[in-house]
């Protein structure tokens, strides 16, 4: 029975996103600002979680944008939209478009990591449209493998797999993810991460991040230090036509000889390039996650 039900709910999903896929582009995007729009003013939530973290980013000055937090919260719930039906062309087949309007800058920098053959960490934030973000690379000639959690319904995890594959994005699940990311990168292979997530104490350490401490994932530094992977932060933003990677130097580990005050360190410069992108593009970030969970203050 449980077959069945993830059989319906995949065809109820393939159904309803089929008319936005095959929409063109500009229609498609306008449906996905109205719809981001409205779940701003439905989804109250999330909304008061939005409004809530960017009160506090530009109250302690992390934050200079000049307009009222609940606009700059609105704009993010309408790119949350307009990257959903970007997504959804590209998960159907019909987003070549979109993929020849991403500008990417800065390649130079990853090929320089990848000339040292120790493989390649990408890092990033839930900036733009992240997952156009892979796909964009990967399709440009950086094959990034995506580390994802495993749909319950297998017939949308697999529909998910094999667009991500086309594109060249292998996909490493969660479960046994270490393994994995460190074979790929021992093979010389690139594995990209979003590190802007709040993570349980004993899978993070303390960092600052928009004026607060903030739980973030040390994985990041521990691998790159295990397998002497560079790190390379890598960011999407939406420009007035198309969108723009910008891809960073690698940044330079810590130098310090106890393995705790390093990661802690490296961990620390890694957020700042997120901070730093999010100060730029403030409505293009993810507020609605509870990123300050777990820490009083």
């Amino acid at each position: 029975m449980k077959e069945v039900l993830w059989f319906l709910q995949a065809a109820f999903v393939y159904a309803v996103t089929l008319p936005v896929a095959v929409m063109p582009l500009p229609m498609a995007l306008r449906i996905g600002s109205i719809a981001g729009g409205a779940a701003y003013l439905l989804w109250r939530s999330r909304r008061r979680i939005a409004v809530e973290n960017l009160s506090r980013a530009v109250g302690s000055g992390s934050i200079v944008d000049g307009r009222p937090p609940a606009e700059i919260a609105r704009e993010s719930f309408r790119n949350l939209g307009r990257s959903l039906v970007e997504v959804i062309k590209l998960y159907h087949g019909l987003g070549a478009g979109i993929l020849d309007a991403v500008q990417i800058r800065g390649i130079e920098h990853y090929r320089r990591a990848e000339e040292k053959g120790k493989g390649v960490i990408l890092i990033t934030g839930h900036c733009g449209n992240w997952e156009l973000l892979a796909l964009a690379v990967s399709s440009r000639g950086i094959p990034v493998a995506v580390v994802a959690r495993t749909l319950d319904n297998p017939y949308l995890n697999r529909f998910i797999e094999r667009v991500r594959k086309r594109y060249g994005n292998p996909v490493i699940y969660k479960e046994g993810a270490l393994r994995s990311m460190i074979s790929r990168l021992r093979k010389g292979g690139a594995v990209g991460l979003l590190i802007d997530q709040s993570v349980l104490p004993e899978e993070g350490v303390l960092v600052p991040f928009l004026g607060r401490p903030a739980w973030t994932m040390k994985s990041p530094a521990l691998i790159a230090r295990k397998t002497g992977a560079p790190v390379v932060p890598a960011f999407i933003r939406r420009m007035e036509r198309g969108h723009l990677v910008e891809i960073h130097p690698e940044v330079e580990l810590s130098e310090r000889e106890d393995k705790e005050g390093a990661i802690l360190e490296d961990t620390g410069r890694f957020t700042a390039y997120v901070e730093r992108e999010v100060r730029d593009n403030p409505a293009e970030w993810l507020w609605i996650h509870r990123r300050w969970k777990r820490v009083s203050g």
